[in-house]
């Protein structure tokens, strides 16, 4: 089932690499929940660096980033720590929130299909509804683009 504009955020309470990182945490608050498939790959590390960049800006704005992989804790941690990351990484390896959110899906690779996280960006508003949805992101100016919508309201 795809999530729509307007649909309730789907919760979690998933492990960080700073600790517990729960949605309902941040209601009253938007929220910028964004889903990419392996830490410190190149179109992953290039997003979340766009996303630390911008993040005075979000928290201008009153709202938290955070972003979601199948990784585990140890794997953000050494993600963070080499790109000096300031976004809230929270580790999904059980696939929960991925598959609530409807971003675990089948793709293709040279003819060969297997399951993986396709990258896209929610944001949720502070009454905890989804505001915008990004899908299949292209990682080249997209937090920029996230950031005018937020601003936009």
């Amino acid at each position: 089932m795809a999530l729509s504009v307007g649909d309730v955020a789907p919760d979690f309470t998933l492990a960080g690499d700073r600790g517990e990182v729960r949605l309902s945490a941040h209601r009253g608050r938007p929220v910028v929940v964004y889903f990419y498939p392996k830490d410190d790959t190149s179109g992953c590390t290039k997003e979340a660096i766009a996303f630390t960049a911008l993040l005075p800006e979000f928290e201008k704005r009153g709202a938290v980033v955070i972003g979601i992989s199948p990784d585990g804790v140890a794997a953000h941690g050494k993600f963070r720590a080499k790109h000096g990351l300031g976004v809230e990484l929270a580790a999904d390896p059980e696939r929960t929130a991925l598959e609530a959110w409807g971003v675990w899906v089948e793709k293709s690779l040279y003819g060969r299909k297997y399951m993986g996280v396709e990258r896209a960006t929610f944001l949720v508003d502070a009454d905890g509804k989804i505001a915008r949805i990004w899908r299949k992101v292209k990682v080249a100016g997209h937090a920029e683009a996230v950031l005018e919508a937020l601003a936009a309201g």
